[in-house]
């Protein structure tokens, strides 16, 4: 699938110790604890959130770190303190990430028969391999048009959603994982997508797998248990980001893979994708 660019997001106008302070309540954080981090006062980041001291450009930034603000947020704390952005927004189809695409459709290419695609922070789906693909056989066009969206793909009832014999769980999992991203992000589109699918009908089919009903699988996490052509394919997912990313575009892409967790899952991928 060929890597497509993500949309933008408005930046904040809000005041810039206001916003502080609220990714400092958020990160549940004292204001001395912070200022320790930071080799700074807790008198003076008192004075930062409530307007009375103007903080450097070396301090946003130093107090970004320390909060575990995302690359995004960062320059919208920068505009609101009065600087300019210092992290580019770089469209994905540029040239200049020209050896990103390349390295991710090698990642992703490499990992097959195994199931592996890239999304950004909207969840829209920006590559994928020959096992996401193989997985979405039968999924109705109107699903698989672009942006792709995983979690619509997903949970969507015309979408994976029927073939997922553990779908309340899994269902879960990935809502909560939403409600992570949207107290990180503070995105009003991940909030809107979040209500979108969080409505969407849970049918439980019979002999769907219950936790009533079966005994706790032998996992170190909780599978997916998808069915594909009258067989029940099992997959433990694991999400990757890049690290120290200086760039909104490529901080907000993340890489998920699913391994096999059973073996006779992994053996019918390799007879289907050799």
């Amino acid at each position: 699938m060929t890597i497509v660019p993500s949309g933008t997001a408005a930046p904040s106008d809000r005041g810039v110790g206001p916003l502080l302070r609220a990714w400092r309540e958020q990160r549940r954080v004292s204001q001395l604890e912070l200022a320790l981090r930071a080799d700074s006062s807790a008198r003076h980041i008192s004075f930062v959130e409530t307007g009375r001291s103007r903080p450097s450009e070396e301090m946003v930034l130093r107090l970004a770190e320390h909060l575990d603000v995302p690359v995004r947020e960062r320059n919208a704390l920068l505009l609101a303190a009065g600087y300019a952005p210092r992290f580019p927004e770089t469209p994905l189809d540029d040239p200049s990430l020209d050896a990103l695409r390349e390295g991710i459709e090698r990642l992703i290419q490499g990992y097959e028969p195994y199931p592996a695609l890239v999304f950004d922070a909207a969840y829209h789906v920006v590559a994928a391999n020959r096992g996401i693909m193989m997985l979405l056989d039968g999924i109705p066009e109107s699903l698989l048009r672009p942006p792709l969206n995983t979690m619509r793909l997903t949970l969507h009832p015309e979408g994976l959603a029927p073939r997922i014999r553990n779908l309340p769980e899994w269902r879960g999992h990935l809502l909560e994982q939403m409600r992570r991203q949207i107290a990180l992000h503070r995105s009003q589109s991940l909030r809107e997508l979040y209500e979108e699918v969080s409505a969407y009908p849970v049918t439980v089919h019979e002999g769907d797998d219950s936790p009533e009903h079966t005994d706790p699988a032998p996992y170190f996490a909780l599978p997916m248990r998808i069915e594909h052509e009258g067989r029940t394919l099992s997959f433990i997912s694991s999400t990757s980001t890049f690290n120290t990313p200086m760039d909104v575009t490529v901080a907000e892409l993340a890489i998920e893979t699913f391994l096999p967790a059973d073996p006779s899952t992994g053996k019918y991928l390799h007879s289907l994708l050799p």
